[in-house]
């Protein structure tokens, strides 16, 4: 009797378990760690995007200062080297995957908010710079640009907390641990905010006329 019996071939098989590991990975949160993933890097790529365009502003800005009669060296030489030390660092897609290095890039970038603030608060100070057309258009430039960082790195923090609620939570936290997805560095919008205070600012003389 079991002669007559007849089994599904095996191409059925092979096609069902396939079936159920999809649907396994699926229920799982496989396919959205993907979709997560693809934004984190969309929205990281835009933050380096924004960034780089603040570090191309500068020389210009630094130039336009340097025009200005007895303006503080020392607030100008601060935006150079902050600037050196945040463009020395390889800001790659893996950065975002890596802690130490995404906390360094962040600290470069947040010592050049803050020198860049207060290079903008010193030239408060002067009436002739204040009145040149060239460095007013660029303030306005570096203005939007620094509300195009914010945009962005909010996006960035937004999309990270929903990858990293997914490699979290249950059950979605054992596919994470079976294919290695790990919890994504994000900025620390706290610290940045102390280091771009600016400081009130005093000369020993008036700035000349």
């Amino acid at each position: 009797m079991l002669r007559n019996l007849s089994f599904p071939a095996p191409r059925f098989w092979g096609a069902a378990l396939a079936l159920l590991a999809t649907l396994a990975l699926s229920g799982c949160g496989y396919n959205n760690f993907q979709q997560l993933d693809e934004q984190v890097k969309a929205a990281w790529s835009e933050v380096l995007n924004q960034y780089q365009r603040r570090a191309d502003l500068i020389p210009n800005i630094v130039a336009t200062v340097k025009g200005e009669a007895n303006f503080e060296q020392e607030t100008l030489t601060k935006v150079i080297e902050a600037r050196s030390h945040a463009t020395s660092i390889q800001a790659t897609p893996e950065l975002i995957n890596d802690p130490a290095a995404f906390d360094k890039f962040q600290k470069a970038q947040g010592e050049l908010t803050g020198a860049l603030s207060r290079l903008m608060v010193v030239a408060e100070q002067y009436p002739q710079l204040k009145a040149n057309q060239a460095f007013q258009d660029l303030r306005v430039q570096l203005e939007g640009t620094e509300n195009r960082i914010t945009v962005a790195r909010n996006r960035y923090i937004k999309t990270v907390a929903d990858y990293n609620v997914l490699a979290r939570s249950f059950p979605s936290n054992l596919t994470a641990m079976v294919f290695g997805y790990k919890v994504k560095p994000t900025f620390t919008v706290q610290n940045e905010a102390q280091i771009s205070v600016p400081p009130t600012v005093s000369f020993d003389k008036p700035a000349s006329k």
